[in-house]
């Protein structure tokens, strides 16, 4: 295979984590110019000839909203300079908890998303737990949706024994399904009230979890009040060690406050959001997400099988 049959470059939100991509890969980050007029409007120039080629871009987009724009503006660029193909590696699809019309006169920030991503010239998305799996039927170019639960596996077979797997909400169902699958052990749901965003009350736990150690699983962990409410529920029922695997650190206000100084034993997360300052905290313990998308990017090129690369609970 030639060297220069594709490219792979980098949006500035997770830099670190495209390095390690790359790395994987075995191919050298691909030079382009990002920069921002006096205004803070985004330029952006590709330092080297892609003409015919399949170009990669990888780019996680939580906030700051600009990383959406930076994207966007890099997949238009990229398609202007006569690319062959173009896929948008998105480790972390922000936008996406807006995925419906949950109550009048609101937006569905993740179909727009979508839009603006074909729009501007994406001929595949790759991605990881998104927050909604339906989000999928919103493009209609490939998609790829990996599955972190193959990131994590390695730490939490760990601690298997007398472990439970718990889904904080009645919408994480799936992706804990599937961890209790892969873990062959039991499952639990937190019923939850969310009376406003952001904030959460914890309602009722479903199923026994009393002498238990605990595994909470979920795609994002953001202020992380869910997270810590799950953990004060399920100690006051009687769980013994609880640890988290959550794939997208978003990590706001007042998370890793929330986390030191919460009870759990350990909390597992991905480097789909950058990470940096986060590893100083002796709770959390950061696995990176970089093998899987490596190889994602290495098969989507060479038309292999993707869905392969871990197994898919259809239960």
């Amino acid at each position: 295979m030639a060297t220069n049959d594709y490219m792979v470059f980098a949006g500035g939100s997770n830099i670190p984590l495209a390095k390690k991509i790359a790395s994987r890969i075995g191919k050298p980050l691909g030079m382009v110019e990002l920069k921002r007029f006096s205004d803070g409007e985004i330029w952006v120039k590709y330092g080297e000839n892609i003409r015919g080629l399949d170009v990669f871009i990888i780019q996680s987009t939580n906030p700051p909203a600009e990383n959406w724009m930076e994207l966007l503006i890099m997949i238009d660029a990229a398609k202007r300079a006569s690319a062959k193909t173009i896929t948008a590696v998105i480790p972390y699809f922000g936008y996406a908890r807006q995925d419906r019309k949950d109550q009048p006169r609101v937006a569905i920030t993740a179909k727009l998303m979508a839009n603006l991503l074909t729009g501007a010239g994406a001929d595949r998305i790759v991605t990881m737990d998104l927050h909604a799996a339906q989000i999928q039927g919103y493009f209609d170019i490939p998609f790829d949706h990996l599955y972190g639960s193959s990131v994590f596996r390695d730490k939490i077979e760990m601690h298997k024994k007398n472990l439970v797997v718990v889904s904080p909400d009645v919408g994480g169902i799936k992706i804990a399904r599937a961890y209790a699958k892969m873990l062959d052990c039991g499952l639990v749901v937190i019923d939850k009230r969310r009376p406003k965003q952001n904030l959460t009350e914890v309602m009722n736990i479903i199923g026994d979890v009393e002498g238990k150690d605990i595994l909470i699983v979920d795609d994002l962990i953001d202020t992380a009040g869910t997270f810590v409410g799950a953990i004060d529920a399920l100690k006051e029922k009687g769980a013994q060690n609880i640890y988290g695997a959550i794939t997208h650190p978003v990590l706001s206000g007042k998370a890793l406050e929330r986390i030191s100084s919460s009870k759990v034993t350990k909390l597992y997360i991905s480097d789909t959001i950058n990470t940096e300052g986060i590893d100083h905290e002796k709770k959390i313990q950061v696995i990176t997400s970089s093998e899987l998308f490596a190889e994602a990017i290495r098969r989507a090129f060479n038309n292999e099988s993707i869905s392969s690369l871990f197994h898919i609970d259809k239960g």
